[in-house]
């Protein structure tokens, strides 16, 4: 509405919010560092149809709202969860449980070759041997990209935990 608002202000929001439990704050973790950063944090609303009131159900907001379901499921699942970092590279999900960790990217598709190249190329720029896996919603099966498991997301939230 081209209100001017202080940074303050705008963080005050974000702490009611999160305190009132209608969003979820996720932290960046530098995977090479293994620390928290302190920029860059997002944010996941805790019931979607507040996101459909908002913003309507706009075809183009698909993949934002599948990273969203994709973090509830993993909280529901009992991981500390975090926005991953390595050199200039973004991982969306960082699942972390005592004595596990799983690195997730989320993508609607990954039928084209560029976006299948951007989604590899984040987790294969991980230098560890814990679990990759790119969530989509492409109909796959047992696949596998060097070495990364490719799941489809129905899949994914139908798995017994």
């Amino acid at each position: 509405n081209g209100r001017k608002i202080s940074v303050h202000t705008v963080e005050s929001y974000l702490t009611a919010l999160t305190e009132s439990f209608i969003l979820y704050k996720a932290t960046r973790y530098d995977i090479k560092g293994k620390q928290y950063l302190k920029t860059g944090d997002k944010y996941y609303v805790a019931d979607l149809g507040l996101r459909y009131f908002l913003l309507g159900r706009k075809e183009q907001g698909r993949g934002h709202v599948l990273e969203n379901v994709v973090y509830l499921e993993l909280l529901r699942r009992g991981y500390d969860v975090y926005i991953g970092k390595v050199d200039e590279y973004e991982i969306d999900f960082v699942a972390i449980k005592p004595n596990e960790r799983i690195y997730y990217q989320v993508s609607r598709s990954i039928l084209d070759e560029k976006v299948e190249e951007r989604e590899k190329k984040s987790l294969l720029a991980i230098k560890d041997n814990y679990k990759k896996v790119i969530l989509t919603m492409d109909n796959v099966k047992n696949k596998e990209i060097d070495g990364i498991q490719v799941v489809n997301i129905i899949d994914f939230l139908m798995e017994m935990e």
